[in-house]
């Protein structure tokens, strides 16, 4: 009885998401192109993502390039709104940290809503080190790899630090700034994303390209999701935090 038990236990399982926005980062220190970029720390146990736990850099304007391709591809589903721009250029560390907060609100959002988890791009945004033009690549099928696969390709070269980071973020307090596991360029890539031709400037950094090309729609499966947004104590998983994609 007790076996039965367990099983429809296991069966009914909630669902959860934990994503954070943390550890900004002033990149290109010094330079005229300076800018800061955000780690994005994503633990689930949703079938609905290929890798369970996953740990990329992102900066602002691709925050930016993202909710336009949402927002195109959603229909009449409203996509949440991202922290404004600066009206004056700096960093202080006040202006950093609302943007952070503004942003872990915006994914908070996002996965919330099962149409905006369908996209692909969002998939790639979260779990890939990919940029812009590749991920845009990806999903209209100009690349040689599918999306499972360039997620499954990210996931496995950063085993370790992602049991590392899963392994330091279960003791922290709320608020609290575990050590980067993803602040280096990766080997081979850039340091920052190109901007395209024509981009609109943002003060404090670059903006977005005004005329980003229109994707196609590559859709994840949907399932029903609980969203937890801040970091808890995590049940074991597979090595490397793997799963095919549902």
């Amino acid at each position: 009885m007790g076996f039965w038990c367990r099983m429809l236990e296991n069966q009914e399982q909630e669902e959860v998401i934990t994503v954070r926005v943390q550890d900004p980062r002033v990149q290109n220190e010094g330079s005229w192109n300076s800018y800061v970029d955000y780690k994005i720390f994503l633990h689930t146990n949703s079938k609905a993502f290929t890798a369970k736990t996953s740990c990329v850099r992102r900066r602002y304007r691709e925050f930016v390039w993202l909710r336009k391709q949402l927002q195109r591809n959603a229909g009449l589903v409203p996509v949440p709104e991202l922290p404004g721009k600066s009206t004056f250029f700096g960093s202080s560390d006040e202006f950093i940290e609302k943007r952070r907060q503004g942003l872990q609100h915006f994914l908070e959002k996002v996965l919330q809503s099962v149409v905006l988890l369908s996209d692909s791009q969002l998939h790639l945004f979260l779990q890939s080190q990919l940029s812009v033009p590749e991920i845009e690549a990806c999903v209209q099928g100009r690349s040689p790899v599918s999306v499972s696969d360039a997620i499954l390709r990210y996931a496995m070269s950063n085993c370790g630090w992602a049991q590392e980071e899963r392994r330091g973020s279960s003791h922290l307090a709320e608020g609290d700034q575990p050590k980067s596991c993803c602040f280096l360029p990766r080997p081979g890539r850039r340091s920052s994303p190109s901007p395209p031709p024509g981009e609109e400037k943002d003060p404090f950094e670059a903006g977005i390209g005004a005329n980003v090309p229109k994707t196609e729609g590559n859709w994840f499966p949907l399932v029903h999701l609980r969203i937890c947004c801040h970091l808890a104590v995590a049940s074991p998983l597979a090595h490397c935090f793997l799963s095919p994609v549902a």
